[in-house]
């Protein structure tokens, strides 16, 4: 009886919103129908307004949504993985760096066509994913890990193309938000033909779609064929995303809350998930898409639509998570991979802290100038140093910075993915950053970094209280992460939309760039990184404990909220500063301390101390990359560092055994 009740509560909600979305929408249609007491050329016109623009955006909203949620549907059954959607894949920002490289580059393709642009860009990044994971069987969480390197990626190059060509770009950004504004009805027309094409094709793939939510094996006994199935289906889903990126921007969140949106509203079978799914996508989109026009200031929409589902599917994902059942997913700890403890920890410890000092000599010493290479020394060094210096300075500080918070985070919540990227506080510290540049006209560094403390703090806070709700594991605390890093690069996005001053901060912020580092701030951000991180290594043994869960530390005398409050404080604080240092756009906080316990370092002592040298010395490479590759222009250091991370986790991720074979 409960059962049958639960279908028809969710079919009365999803009845109101969708009731809701019409009403605002017939509110936007109502202000075009006005009396015929204004001019006659005034009511022409609001009548082309209302036929060109109202309408087809109207259309728009309904039938991207449904595709994003059709496809979101189909790389989650194709993938079996809870976690997959054009944005977490990659597959949205591919899209979009497409689209913005041929713009500078190569302008006459988006002439021939930029759907077939957007397309090329997606089907790239989804290949590079399913490559790096094709080993591990396209494990779950290693193919959104993959996928959110490629997404960090992408968009730090998007940001890097749109800060070199200023405000010739920045009308991309806006764009890349996800904005539905239409003149006319050919794009809406061309959204639904790609939309009735997909959903054709999913009804007469319907008995391999029900196949494959099955394990391989089964797959394969039923006569399926397995990879050539996939393929088509990807190929599908990617199309139908790269033709709604292409059209209107970026929309997260719709691809991902409305699959499992549809399987709680009391869809089980294909068929009903592929009737749901779109439907609620469409609603979700459609009542956003309502909000943003109803809230529009008179000097027009400054939030664009893509921003506002996040601001809906965000705390909408949080509050689902615990009411999502994941058991027919593979689990992320079900086979961690083991490696030697260090025989002599002290002298690799050694080698890591002698390979740093070497990156540094060699980002001050070794360039490119003029007439080519060059080791300076002498009186060049001397001139340089003061160039160079703090840009070293600031980058070995912010990656030990990271490189600290992530081994803390990863302790704390026993989780390997625990990290300032994956969890969204980086952007936290983003979020904090842009409310004290809005209300203040002259923030200086000191209000800065207050802060972005506490939108660090806040956010960490918030997925420890995930972490410790029972029986949330890792996965879940992924897909907060997901969540909660979303809902803050919304708020971010609809920031930078503004378009003024603190807009183009923000956005060379998210780049990660140091052109500018001076040698006050390179003090600052050492002094910060001695008082931060030299406490921590007086809670080693917290950090041994905390890992074997709430029972035990009780059992040890562990004086559990005292230790986990003030290792938060200090998270939160070592993140705050580097994300103001170098941008959120960082794998340093995940792979420092992976490749710490790699290389044998996994007390926590040793782990940490091998972590923080790690991390220095990478992200001085990180900074001197962005200094060499592309003289005498300046790259972001945030790009270079994603470029670094993803290179660990491409040979991570490709050094997996397949489960089948395990």
């Amino acid at each position: 009886m409960a059962e049958a009740a639960l279908p028809r509560r969710s079919l009365v909600f999803w009845a109101l919103l969708a009731l809701l979305a019409a009403i605002l929408c017939a509110v936007g249609i109502a202000t075009h129908l006005s009396p015929s007491t204004t001019p006659a050329g005034t009511a022409a016109l609001q009548r082309v307004i209302l036929l060109q623009a109202t309408l087809p955006r109207a259309a728009m909203a309904v039938l991207c949504g449904a595709a994003l949620g059709l496809s979101g549907l189909l790389l989650q059954r194709v993938l079996r993985n809870p976690l997959a959607e054009p944005s977490t894949l990659g597959i949205s920002a591919g899209a979009q760096l497409a689209m913005a490289a041929a713009a500078i580059y190569a302008p006459f393709l988006l002439e021939a066509g930029r759907e077939g642009v957007a397309l090329a860009g997606g089907l790239v990044a989804v290949a590079l994913v399913l490559a790096l994971n094709w080993r591990r069987d396209l494990e779950p969480v290693s193919v959104v890990l993959a996928g959110m390197m490629v997404s960090l990626t992408a968009t730090a190059a998007s940001a890097a193309l749109i800060l070199a060509n200023g405000e010739y770009m920045f009308s991309l950004f806006i764009w890349g938000g996800g904005t539905l504004a239409q003149q006319g009805w050919e794009p809406t027309l061309s959204i639904a033909l790609r939309l009735v094409l997909v959903a054709g094709a999913s009804l007469l793939l319907l008995r391999p779609l029900t196949i494959l939510g099955l394990d391989e094996a089964n797959a394969r006994s039923l006569g399926v064929a397995l990879y050539a199935t996939r393929f088509m289906v990807i190929g599908l889903a990617v199309w139908l995303a790269a033709s709604v990126t292409a059209q209107v921007g970026i929309i997260g969140f719709i691809g991902l809350a409305a699959p499992a949106l549809a399987h709680l509203s009391g869809a089980r079978s294909p068929r009903q998930k592929l009737i749901a799914a779109p439907l609620l996508g469409a609603i979700l989109l459609w009542l956003a898409d309502g909000l943003v026009q109803l809230f529009a200031g008179s000097g027009g929409e400054r939030i664009p639509t893509g921003a506002a589902t996040a601001f809906l599917g965000g705390p909408l994902l949080l509050w689902l998570l615990p009411r999502l059942r994941m058991l027919e997913w593979p689990s992320l700890s079900a086979r961690p991979h083991v490696t030697r403890r260090a025989a002599r920890p002290a002298f690799l410890l050694g080698l890591l802290l002698i390979l740093a000092l070497v990156a540094s000599a060699m980002a001050l010493a070794l360039g490119r100038g003029p007439e080519g290479w060059n080791l300076a020394h002498g009186a060049l060094f001397h001139d340089l140093l003061a160039f160079r210096g703090p840009r070293v300075a600031i980058a070995a500080a912010a990656g030990a910075m990271l490189a600290a918070a992530g081994t803390i985070m990863q302790r704390l919540t026993g989780n390997p993915l625990a990290s300032p990227e994956i969890l969204g506080v980086g952007t936290g510290a983003g979020v904090g950053l842009a409310a004290v540049l809005y209300l203040s006209a002259t923030p200086g560094n000191g209000a800065q970094l207050a802060g972005a403390a506490v939108g660090a703090l806040t956010v960490l806070v918030i997925m420890l209280v995930i972490a410790a709700r029972s029986g949330f594991g890792p996965e879940r605390l992924l897909l907060a992460g997901i969540a909660m890093s979303a809902l803050c690069s919304a708020i971010l996005t609809a920031a930078i939309a503004t378009g003024n001053q603190q807009a183009f901060r923000l956005l060379e912020w998210i780049g990660g760039s140091t052109n500018e580092a001076s040698a006050s701030e390179a003090w600052l951000a050492c002094v910060a990184a001695a008082l931060l991180i030299a406490p921590l290594f007086f809670t080693f043994r917290w950090l041994d404990i905390l890992p074997l869960g709430q029972t035990v530390a009780h059992a040890l005398g562990l004086p559990l909220a005292m230790s986990r409050l003030l290792l938060v404080i200090f998270c939160a604080g070592l993140t705050a500063v580097a994300s103001l240092l170098v941008g959120p756009l960082s794998f340093i906080g995940l792979i420092a301390p992976h490749l710490a316990r790699l290389i044998g370092l996994h007390r926590p002592l040793a782990g940490l101390a091998g972590a923080i040298a790690i991390g220095s010395g990478l992200m001085i490479l990180s900074d001197w990359l962005s200094r060499m590759v592309a003289f005498p222009y300046q790259l972001p250091l945030g790009l270079f560092a994603s470029l670094i991370g993803g290179t660990y986790l491409i040979w991570m991720l490709g050094r997996g055994e397949s489960r089948e074979a395990a």
